[in-house]
């Protein structure tokens, strides 16, 4: 199998959205995307609110991973991976990995203080994996989100 990870082009955006609900598939969660193209597009493109990494396979897009920078108070600029996808087919080849690897050389080149993302209690092999490369899974610390409707109703108060 040959592959090249590279930086995604506008034009990568439809396949970087098919990759994405393949994720949301996989995690039974398909309706919650509400994202489209022409958002990937603007944002990552006109905005560049995100950098995104796919991983080309004999031509055709098998894999991305989709990063954007953050600030720590305790860090400093820091590197967030939002997501890390690979198609169910090309699962287990390498391909997550050598994502994985883009994302951290990106945080090293741009001199960031950590790399950082969530993954799935239920996932374990990305876990596993994610350990073994020396990652420390923060077990006791939590993820928040506040959906739109919520946002709305606490700016009323």
């Amino acid at each position: 199998m040959e592959y090249q990870i590279r930086e995604a082009k506008r034009e990568d955006m439809p396949k970087v959205l098919e990759l994405i609900m393949e994720l949301a598939k996989h995690e039974n969660a398909e309706n919650e995307v509400e994202i489209s193209v022409k958002d990937l597009e603007t944002e990552g493109f006109d905005h560049g609110n995100f950098k995104c990494f796919v991983a080309d396979v004999d031509g055709k897009l098998a894999g991305m991973a989709l990063v954007y920078f953050r600030f720590s108070t305790w860090k400093g600029r820091t590197v967030h991976l939002e997501d890390l996808i690979v198609t169910e087919t090309m699962r287990g080849t390498g391909l997550g990995g050598a994502l994985y690897n883009q994302v951290v050389k990106y945080g090293y080149e741009h001199g960031v203080k950590r790399v950082e993302w969530v993954v799935s209690e239920g996932n374990k092999n990305a876990i596993e994996f994610y350990e073994n490369t020396g990652a420390d899974i923060k077990k006791n610390w939590y993820t928040v989100h506040m959906n739109e409707s919520v946002i709305k109703k606490n700016i009323q108060k």
